[in-house]
């Protein structure tokens, strides 16, 4: 009779050496050297094929992309036909609409005056030319931008909203550059006559359209901007406004189809006579047919708060 002889009580560090190596069958971790020659084999062809497959569905994926027009417009878009409207300079607060400073004080204006420096960067042309030629147009309603240009923004008709004048920040006068997020495709539908003019439109931009209208038709294809104090303090404390270089958004840079070189127009916004040491509630508005106004959910308009002392 053959009797097995009983092996010696192995200690919990001898069986974890045992499992790493083990010298009698030559395992490691439970395996032979061929077992884990096959499963390495396994996953290489595994996450091979997967890495393949991830490749074909990408490369599918931007065949299908344009690298110019978006593949979802308008309608069909999560951005949707409804441009915001924003506002220069932001304050370094993202949830902050509050301008202020101290007219006096350049340091305390300089850093709303860098601000606009550096946003409007962009709009100071080097010879009229962009990377992809030269291929800016001087428009005006009678003249269109031709295909493959775009329309110039004159940053010399902002009058003393440039950078040489401080902005006029440090007259206690500064100015706000309000500007139309960019929408593929979308084109604003104009009032086609100054008769028929929203009710709730300010009164003195309906006299305005009017005489503007009178002297050109060519003045009604315009996204049109007015600016006044929410409440009934703010409208006595804000003063005259002077809208440059016109008050609104003319027809001729729309739609934006991502031509190159192509800058949103601006409005510059200046505040002639703000009463100092009093916060200010400002809301501006865009007008057009399809630009659609809730003030709760700042749908065409953006809220501003100016503050002077």
């Amino acid at each position: 009779m053959y009797y097995r002889e009983k092996e010696t009580p192995l200690s919990n560090s001898q069986k974890m050496k045992r499992f790493v190596w083990n010298p009698k069958t030559r395992q490691f971790c439970g395996r032979t050297g061929a077992s884990w020659s096959k499963i390495a084999l396994f996953y290489f062809i595994f996450y091979s094929a997967l890495a393949l497959l991830v490749a074909i569905c990408m490369w599918t994926f931007l065949q299908m992309l344009d690298a110019r027009e978006p593949r979802w417009q308008l309608e069909s878009s999560i951005i949707g036909t409804n441009p915001g409207l924003g506002f220069r300079p932001t304050p370094p607060e993202v949830a902050s609409s509050v301008v202020w400073y101290r007219g006096n004080n350049p340091g305390s204006y300089q850093l709303w005056v860098k601000e606009l420096s550096t946003f409007l960067e962009a709009y100071k042309r080097d010879g009229k030319k962009t990377i992809a030629g030269q291929n800016i147009h001087n428009c005006d309603f009678k003249l269109p931008p031709p295909a493959g240009k775009v329309c110039d923004v004159d940053i010399s008709a902002w009058g003393p909203c440039v950078e040489d004048n401080n902005f006029a920040y440090h007259k206690s006068t500064p100015c706000i550059f309000l500007k139309l997020n960019k929408i593929y495709a979308w084109k604003p539908k104009f009032y086609d006559s100054s008769e028929n003019l929203p009710e709730q439109m300010p009164v003195d931009l309906k006299e305005h359209i009017k005489n503007m209208t009178a002297y050109d038709k060519n003045y009604l294809n315009m996204v049109w901007v007015s600016c006044q104090g929410e409440n009934p303090a703010d409208r006595e404390n804000i003063g005259p406004i002077q809208y440059l270089p016109y008050r609104g958004f003319p027809g001729y840079y729309f739609p934006y189809t991502n031509q190159e070189g192509y800058l949103s127009p601006l409005v510059a916004v200046h505040l002639q006579r703000p009463k100092t040491g009093m916060l200010i509630n400002i809301e501006c508005r865009a007008w057009a047919h399809n630009i659609k106004y809730d003030r709760g959910e700042g749908m065409g308009s953006v809220h501003i708060e100016i503050m002077v002392e």
